[in-house]
């Protein structure tokens, strides 16, 4: 396993498996000029993916990583380029989002459609061509790839659903992202967790990740996971500490998880 230059946007760490984890939303590097335009509320970086990376470090000997180092408020590395809604109809954040998950604005001078293009071609492109990158590379070698992206989110945020999150939520965009038994065998072990719990394609079905690179047909997979925080935070509020306890019990599943996705099994 090799790592490449930390510096920059993104940051990869090669390995030799058919697996690629993508990290888009564990960062929270804000370049200075932007967080002097976010207000107080938008400082809090509240809608981190907390600890993501930590939690699915060294669970699959052989995964590539690819994490952005740039939070979200900088530009969100899980929307589509144009910025085209990915839940039409519902309450989401835009590429460049404008409010929190909450509903609530975290802006002093909000970016117009010039600076999200320089965000655009600063951040979210060096990200997905890294990840191209990657996953081409793992193919080449293995005859198919695994994307499998890393999140996780509060459990209760009104502004975005109903009720409580589940514990997995598993997104294959209503099974077009992934060979069926992919999704089948995650979400069976997700299930047979005891005490977690599971649904798939619910309210987050995949981002545009998993949407731009799920194509099984060519040999590409791409599942995403979403966590809720509940799983591995002491607490969903700040300072969002990472719960040793928490993350004791979670990471026997995922590995579990990554181990049954780098198989192949599934694909017979």
């Amino acid at each position: 396993m090799t790592r490449d230059d930390q510096s920059g946007p993104v940051t990869v760490t090669r390995g030799d498996g058919p697996v690629v984890l993508g990290l888009p939303h564990s960062g929270t590097h804000v370049p200075a000029g932007i967080r002097a335009k976010l207000n107080a509320r938008g400082l809090v970086l509240s809608d981190t993916d907390w600890h993501v990376d930590r939690l699915y470090d060294g669970l699959l000997p052989g995964a590539t990583t690819v994490a952005a180092t740039f939070h979200r408020y900088v530009i969100d590395a899980n929307r589509p380029p144009d910025g085209a809604s990915l839940y039409p109809g519902q309450n989401t954040t835009g590429l460049v989002p404008l409010t929190d998950f909450d509903g609530e604005n975290i802006w002093l001078d909000a970016p117009d459609a010039d600076e999200i293009e320089r965000r655009r071609l600063a951040f979210h492109a060096p990200y997905h061509a890294a990840l191209e990158a990657e996953l081409r590379r793992v193919h080449a070698i293995h005859g198919f790839a695994v994307l499998y992206d890393c999140h996780s989110i509060r459990s209760n945020i009104p502004f975005l659903f109903d009720g409580t999150l589940p514990d997995f939520n598993i997104g294959t965009v209503e099974g077009t992202s992934c060979a069926p038994g992919l999704g089948e065998a995650v979400a069976g072990i997700c299930r047979a967790a005891a005490g977690y719990s599971t649904v798939v394609n619910g309210r987050f079905k995949g981002g545009w990740t998993t949407r731009h690179y799920g194509r099984p047909a060519e040999g590409y997979h791409a599942i995403q996971m979403e966590l809720a925080q509940a799983t591995h935070l002491e607490t969903e509020l700040a300072p969002y500490a990472y719960s040793l306890t928490k993350a004791a019990r979670l990471r026997p599943v995922l590995t579990s998880i990554l181990e049954t996705v780098a198989s192949g099994t599934w694909r017979t």
